[in-house]
């Protein structure tokens, strides 16, 4: 199981994201419209104003059940060992068991 405070401070991560979304979104995309170098660095200053906990490559996936950062499979939200248990138990339909 993961730290609270660390699935907290994701959370905070993923509020922060969805906040300044649209802002930086407009920005980059003024970025690319406007022809004058002096321009853009103005408006890149606005961007590097924003907080850097709201830039998307900062959230990370986390397991559903457990909050392990590491490992995870997207499509079922989970990490690697906790979706192997589920699929030995058979909790996941359509899944099967790798044999070797």
């Amino acid at each position: 199981m993961a730290r609270k405070s660390l699935i907290q401070r994701e959370k905070k991560r993923q509020k922060l994201e969805q906040k300044y979304h649209l802002i930086r979104r407009s920005s980059k995309k003024e970025i690319r419209k406007v022809p004058s170098l002096s321009d853009k660095w103005i408006i890149h200053g606005k961007l590097q104003s924003l907080p850097r906990n709201s830039a998307p490559t900062r959230l990370h996936r986390r397991c559903f059940s457990t909050g392990r950062p590491r490992a995870n499979y997207r499509d079922f939200e989970l990490s690697g060992h906790i979706l192997r248990e589920m699929v030995h138990a058979c909790l996941l339909p359509g899944a099967t068991r790798s044999s070797w």
